[in-house]
């Protein structure tokens, strides 16, 4: 099931008064001027949108009769069919040579790609490092090299006695509280 917006550009159907129209849609939006000159600036709007198939036929219908001419469009996105370009024709030299070819000696160390059919022809030009394959238990990790401690001289440190002052900040003794012996209460009547 399509999923619908209704869109308007300031479009008129054509015989439409300008003044007419943004009455018709004052009225049926029940907006103010201000916002219905907002419709009309020539920028496309989004009026409404999520709309099945039947709501946004009778939206639009709805605002024709009011004088706007809008779209009903398709929320759904489009769905591309792209046709895949055949595989590419191996060359004569790559269908001759079904035996590995030998590495020359400039590119040792580096992997020559024989396409053993079509679909295979696409990796023909791939330049890999030949890594090889290693013996089966074999720790394909390099190894780690041995690292010595870290060497700290803690001959500056001492632990002090239990119960010591470890040196915090002691606060500053409070003020003195006011004296208020002067003050006192009267009950008003």
């Amino acid at each position: 099931m399509g999923r619908y917006e209704i869109a308007f550009s300031g479009k008129l159907v054509p015989g439409a008064q300008l003044e007419r129209v943004q009455a018709n849609l004052a009225k049926l939006f029940q907006a103010d001027a201000q916002r219905v000159a907002m419709l009309f600036s020539g920028r496309r709007v989004i009026l409404k949108n999520n709309l099945d198939e039947v709501a946004a036929e009778k939206y639009r219908s709805t605002l024709e009769r009011a004088g706007a001419l809008v779209e009903v469009v398709s929320m759904e996105p489009e769905i591309e069919e792209v046709e895949l370009a055949p595989p590419p024709e191996p060359d004569a030299e790559a269908l001759s040579a079904s035996a590995p070819q030998p590495v020359p000696a400039a590119a040792t160390g580096r992997l020559k790609v024989v396409p053993r059919d079509e679909y295979m022809a696409a990796f023909a030009g791939v330049d890999a490092p030949d890594f090889g394959i290693a013996p089966v238990g074999a720790d394909l990790q390099d190894a780690k090299p041995q690292t010595s401690p870290p060497r700290f001289d803690f001959s500056g440190i001492s632990v002090a006695p239990a119960g010591s002052d470890m040196g915090q900040v002691k606060a500053p003794s409070a003020a003195p509280p006011p004296d208020t012996s002067h003050l006192r209460l009267e009950e008003r009547k």
